[in-house]
């Protein structure tokens, strides 16, 4: 399975990447779009912005585990390839932490979530999920990340990976890395030389000189 080219479709094609973003303020997309950015800087910040992005940032919700956790699972759906760097590379366990204080609704469900996950992994290897080997991480992961071939015992398993995928889509692909990885070039200036000549033929038109000379030719220069 091509999980980065999956991860491309999942982030550009629904609506969980929009949904969390726009619920910031701009202040916090900034912080969420790029976690290593000072979203401090500049002269547009209000007052009201800064005291809450400071208040966030001051406050931890993750504990040092599942901290480690989510680094682990975070590579696992968006490894460092030939392209480009890992979940990680792109800071986005930062970018969980800093979701989860600013939008609570995800607290309780990544938290059961990361609890739930260790459980399994203790019934299966005795051992929680970042204490696994690569193979017993890839074999838990693989029962929960496709949720139509998941067995029912898994459903809370499969809820919890696709909350954990749209977060790590989100916070990669809009990252400073993400964005490059995507190709994304943003508005270019161009130049436009007016209607071809064939689609006017075809239509029995033409531009007069005035508009030729102030609309559509351009200097070279």
């Amino acid at each position: 399975m091509d999980r980065r080219k999956y991860l491309k479709t999942l982030a550009l094609g629904t609506v969980s990447t929009g949904v969390i973003l726009e619920s910031c303020s701009p202040a916090e997309k900034e912080a969420a779009a790029v976690p290593n950015v000072d979203a401090t800087a500049g002269p547009d910040r209000q007052p009201a912005e800064l005291e809450r992005y400071r208040k966030l940032m001051a406050e931890t919700f993750f504990y040092e585990h599942e901290m480690k956790t989510i680094t682990v699972l975070s590579d696992i759906i968006i490894p460092k390839d030939d392209v480009s760097g890992s979940a990680t590379d792109a800071k986005v366990p930062e970018f969980i932490e800093f979701i989860v204080k600013d939008m609570p609704h995800h607290q309780l469900p990544m938290r059961g979530g990361l609890k739930w996950l260790d459980v399994q992994c203790m019934k299966r290897f005795d051992k929680s999920f970042v204490d696994c080997t690569a193979a017993q991480q890839i074999e838990m992961v693989d029962e929960i990340a496709f949720p139509e071939k998941a067995k029912p015992e898994m459903e809370q398993g499969v809820a919890f990976f696709n909350r954990m995928r749209d977060l790590t889509a989100t916070g990669f692909f809009t990252s400073q890395i993400g964005v490059k990885d995507l190709g994304y070039a943003g508005n270019t200036p161009t130049r436009w030389d007016g209607v071809p000549q064939d689609v006017l033929d075809q239509y029995g038109m033409k531009y007069d000189e005035k508009t030729l000379k102030e609309s559509v030719k351009f200097d070279e220069t």
